[in-house]
């Protein structure tokens, strides 16, 4: 039976439409938290109804790689609506027992001062080597515990990078800092394992170099030190259908420049950008601003970016609605909110609210 042309053309639009709607519809809306095994079930529940009332879609929660506190929260928060990601800190390993019976695993500044009892800016700032084969496969093996947990969207990589060669520059006043030039106690890593590795690819030394700032070939060693570690975590996150993300610096061009981290390199997933203006004496239109060089950066690749926002950086909910806008008016498949505890109930509802806004 041959369709009338109008009726085609109505079912058109409304495929049309409804595609739109999903389009728009689908801007999701997630918050980092950090768990404590001695928090009650019952405790969890409520903080998880409060956040999907609050038009929360999914936690991205730092069990502190325990495999087992995941399983435990991982029902919780899905009876509660909310989709869970596995959340973390991966060449940075603050008080990992078993990391530190290794010393030998942990990044060497250009100084010769290992992470291990010399740590920039921070006491936790424990980062290992992701170049040596003992301290990336610990790394990797993490990685693998938090994959195989049943109902997990992501494993969800953090301070997957070096330690910082610049800081945010709101953050230098605190440390009594100028960093006008890269610094040799804050230039990572320096270790026999990357030296050897490097003197062998490019047949030179970098401790003799006459200015490693300039040297590309050493940058992109560390560079590539890093997708490395990514890209093997994305293997083992797919082997166990399980999505690969991170929580990255604000731009791929940024994040290059101030921790030697290029996630637009990347074999991963969806990326998490964190786009804290606050740090870098921004105003609040620069979340576009950022969240628009990382789509860019990224328009060949299926890569999906869900843009970080400060809470404790805001002035306000207003702000807090220009800055989801920004995010979305601007490429992101979504925004994420450091951190729970920085929720307000007033936040929520004005998260709710232009969520609803958006529909």
């Amino acid at each position: 039976m041959k369709l009338p042309k109008l009726f085609l053309f109505l079912l058109a639009l409304t495929v049309v439409s409804c595609a739109k709607k999903e389009e728009t519809t689908s801007f999701k809306f997630g918050v980092w938290i950090t768990a404590d095994a001695k928090r009650e079930d019952a405790d969890y529940a409520k903080e998880f109804k409060k956040y999907k009332e609050g038009g929360i879609d999914e936690v991205l929660i730092n069990t502190q790689t325990d495999p087992k506190l995941l399983k435990r929260l991982v029902p919780i928060a899905k009876k509660e609506g909310l989709k869970v990601h596995a959340w973390i800190m991966a060449m940075n390993r603050p008080n990992d027992s078993l990391a530190l019976q290794h010393p030998d695993w942990y990044q060497v500044s250009k100084e010769g001062k290992s992470c291990f009892d010399n740590r920039p800016y921070v006491d936790y700032y424990q980062w290992l080597c992701p170049t040596k084969k003992e301290s990336r496969e610990h790394v990797l093996a993490l990685v693998e515990g938090l994959a195989k947990v049943e109902g997990i969207e992501s494993v969800h990589l953090d301070y997957i990078r070096f330690p910082d060669i610049f800081l945010p520059i709101s953050l230098l006043p605190k440390y009594n800092l100028v960093q006008d030039t890269e610094l040799p106690q804050f230039d990572f890593c320096y270790c026999d394992a990357c030296v050897s590795k490097f003197e062998k690819e490019h047949h030179k030394n970098p401790k003799t170099s006459h200015n490693t700032s300039i040297d590309m070939e050493w940058k992109n060693f560390r560079l590539n030190a890093i997708k490395a570690v990514v890209d093997d975590a994305y293997k083992i996150a797919h082997k166990h259908n399980k999505k690969l993300t991170a929580a990255v610096f604000p731009y791929p061009e940024m994040a290059d420049h101030m921790v030697r981290q290029r996630w637009d390199k990347w074999n991963i997933d969806e990326v998490y950008p964190m786009i804290y203006h606050s740090f870098y004496n921004e105003e609040i239109d620069w979340v576009g601003y950022a969240t628009k060089q990382g789509v860019s950066d990224l328009e060949e690749k299926a890569i999906k970016i869900n843009t970080g926002i400060y809470i404790p950086g805001l002035k306000s909910d207003k702000e807090l609605k220009e800055a989801i806008l920004y995010a979305k008016d601007n490429g992101a498949k979504g925004v994420s909110f450091f951190d729970g505890n920085a929720l307000s109930d007033s936040n929520l509802k004005t998260i709710k609210e232009t969520k609803a806004s958006l529909k």
